[in-house]
C-alpha cells in the first residue's frame, strides 16, 4: 500500500474518532503518530518531533503562568471587578462578555470560562439573573476571544507551527486583525438583540457536591502573590509582543516568567506541574506528524486538487476563501474545534501550494472558521461546561448561536480578502 492511502487512511481514521469521541482525542491523535511511524510513512524522529516544538514549549509555559493567574484568586478578582458595575441583566451580559473575551486572547479561552463560571453562578444567585441568560455569551465570547493572539487557543499555535516549517509565521497579535472585530461585533449583536434568544429557564439548585457550587476562599491568599501572578503574565505577553525586538523566543519568555512563579513559590512546583495539560499536548504532537505525513506522501495535495477540481476549473479565490472557510465552520460544531484545525491545516496548506495561494491566508481562513464553535454542546469545551449548568438543550445554542455564526461569516468574509488575500 502506498504512503499516501496509508496516510488518507489515517486521516479517516482520525476524522471519525474526533467526531466519536470513544476515546480521549489526545489518544486518538499518537495512535495516528505511532501508526505512520509503524507503517514507514514517517520515520520515528520526524512523528514525535512535535514534543521538542518551539509551539509546545510555549504552551506548556503559559499553562503554568495561566494557573498561577487563576489559583492565586486574580483571575476571579478582575472578573468580579469588571461584573461589579453592570446593573441590568443587559450590561451584565455584556461585561461578561467583554472580560471574558479579553482573558480569552491571552489566556486559555478553556481555562478562562472554567474560572468564570462558578463567579457567574455567584452573581446569578445574588442578582436573580437567571443562569441560562449568562452562561451561554460566556462560551461564545471565549470562543471568539481564542482569536486574539497566537496563544489564545491550540488550534492558533497548530497553524503556526505549519506556517514556521515552511519558513513563514504569524505575529503574536495578528489573528486579531480578524478576531477582534468580530468578538466587538459578536458582542454588540448580544448586547441589541442576541439576548432575547436566550432561554429564560428557572434555575435548578446545584448538588451540594457540584464543582461550580465550591466558593474558594482566596482571601487568605497573601497579597504579594496576587500581584506577582499579574505583574508576570503582563511581562511575559509584552515580551512575546516585542519578540523581533529584544530577539527573545515566545517559548523562552513564557518559561523565565514559569520558572520565576515556581521559584518564588506563588504556584506550587506540584500545582504547576498539574496545570500542564497532557491532552492538549498530545493532541498537538499527534496532529504535527498527520501533518507532516499529508505533506510528505502527497496526500495533501491529492485532497486539494479534489477540492479545488470540485467547485470547477480555476475557481474563484472568494469562492475557495468562502468553501475553506465553511467547511472549518460545520466541522468545529460537531468535533473539538482543536481536532479540526489540526485535520484542516495539512489539507489548507496543500489547497494554497496546488493553487499558488499564499498559505498564511488559507491558514487564517481555517483556523478562523474553525473557532466559530457556537452551534452545539460539543463544539468546543466550554460549551460542554454549561450544558448541564444552564440547563440547555441542543436547540438553545442552535437558536442563540445560529445569527453568531452568520455574522462571524460575513466579518470574515469582508475581512479576510482584504487583510490576508490569497494572492497578495
Amino acid at each position: 500500500m502506498s504512503p499516501e492511502i496509508i496516510t488518507l487512511l489515517f486521516l479517516i481514521f482520525a476524522v471519525i474518532m474526533f467526531a466519536w469521541e470513544k476515546i480521549p482525542l489526545s489518544i486518538t491523535a499518537m495512535i495516528v503518530a505511532v501508526g505512520l511511524t509503524i507503517t514507514g510513512v514517517l520515520d520515528a524522529s520526524e512523528a514525535f518531533s512535535g514534543f521538542v516544538d518551539g509551539n509546545v514549549l510555549l504552551f506548556m509555559a503559559m499553562f503554568i503562568v495561566g494557573a498561577a493567574f487563576f489559583d492565586t484568586g486574580m483571575a476571579q478578582k478582575v472578573g468580579g471587578v469588571i461584573t461589579k458595575f453592570a446593573k441590568t441583566e443587559r450590561q451584565l451580559i455584556v461585561a461578561v462578555m467583554i472580560i471574558t473575551g479579553l482573558m480569552s486572547g491571552v489566556l486559555s479561552n478553556t481555562g478562562t470560562a472554567a474560572v468564570l463560571i462558578p463567579v457567574l453562578i455567584g452573581i446569578s444567585a445574588k442578582s436573580g439573573f437567571a443562569r441560562s441568560k449568562l452562561l451561554l455569551p460566556l462560551v461564545m465570547a471565549s470562543a471568539m476571544g481564542g482569536n486574539l493572539s497566537l496563544i489564545g487557543a491550540p488550534g492558533n499555535m497548530i497553524a503556526q507551527s505549519a506556517l514556521q516549517d515552511m519558513g513563514l509565521e504569524f505575529g503574536f497579535f495578528e489573528y486579531a486583525k480578524v478576531g477582534l472585530p468580530m468578538l466587538i461585533i459578536g458582542i454588540i449583536y448580544f448586547g441589541l438583540f442576541g439576548y432575547k434568544l436566550l432561554p429564560d429557564r428557572k434555575d435548578d439548585p446545584l448538588d451540594s457536591d457540584n464543582v461550580y457550587n465550591q466558593n474558594t476562599d482566596y482571601s487568605k491568599v497573601p497579597k504579594w502573590k496576587q500581584n506577582v501572578a499579574l505583574i508576570v503574565l503582563v511581562l511575559t505577553i509584552l515580551a512575546m509582543i516585542f519578540e523581533d525586538l529584544i530577539g527573545v523566543k515566545l517559548y523562552i519568555s513564557a518559561w523565565v516568567g514559569a520558572l520565576v512563579l515556581v521559584a518564588t513559590k506563588v504556584i506550587s512546583e506540584k500545582n504547576a506541574m498539574r496545570s500542564i495539560d497532557m491532552n492538549t499536548i498530545l493532541l498537538f504532537v499527534g496532529s504535527l506528524a498527520l501533518a507532516q505525513s499529508m505533506v510528505k506522501s502527497g496526500a495533501g495535495d491529492l485532497l486539494a486538487s479534489t477540492i479545488i477540481g470540485s467547485i470547477g476549473e480555476n475557481p474563484s479565490p472568494y469562492v475557495l476563501l468562502f468553501v475553506v472557510f465553511m467547511i472549518a465552520a460545520i466541522m468545529t460544531n460537531f468535533m473539538s474545534n482543536t481536532a479540526t484545525t489540526a485535520l484542516l491545516v495539512p489539507i489548507g496548506l496543500s489547497i494554497a501550494n496546488v493553487m499558488g495561494a499564499d498559505p498564511k491566508a488559507v491558514l487564517m481562513a481555517t483556523v478562523i472558521g474553525g473557532s466559530c464553535a457556537y452551534l452545539t454542546p460539543i463544539g468546543m469545551p466550554a460549551n460542554t461546561m454549561v450544558y448541564s449548568l444552564g440547563g440547555y438543550a441542543f436547540k438553545d445554542y442552535v437558536r442563540a448561536g445560529a445569527p453568531l455564526l452568520l455574522i462571524s461569516i460575513v466579518v470574515g468574509m469582508i475581512l479576510l480578502p482584504i487583510l490576508f488575500p490569497f494572492y497578495p
